[in-house]
């Protein structure tokens, strides 16, 4: 599998990942920073969460970990929670954003 095709898989597992007190996806919330593709298929992922004091700080990483762990073809993950820039709601996709009622 090529690296876009692997990305696009990597993405699609992103998308089973809710914020457990929002009801949408964190890709659609623009949670996500970066998904790249390293050499080997290891995959790095840059997110971020809504609010430092986020409830869940400490899963939401993991399952993003773990999700990602069960596409075919992955041999490592690394998931690095930042800060910089800080999320607001203008990173919502459309579908978010119509979902949350911001539409």
């Amino acid at each position: 599998m090529d690296n876009e095709a692997l990305k696009e898989k990597v993405i699609e597992k992103i998308q089973e990942v809710f914020d457990p007190e929002i009801p949408v996806n964190i890709w659609d919330l623009g949670l996500i920073y970066e998904v790249n593709i390293l050499p080997i298929n290891n995959v790095q992922v840059v997110m971020t969460l809504t609010a430092p004091s986020c409830p869940a700080a400490q899963t939401l990483p993991h399952e993003v970990d773990q999700r990602i762990r069960e596409v075919e073809g992955v041999n490592d993950v690394h998931v690095e929670v930042t800060w910089t820039p800080s999320w607001n709601k203008d990173m919502m996709s459309e579908v978010a954003k119509l979902e949350l009622g911001f539409l």
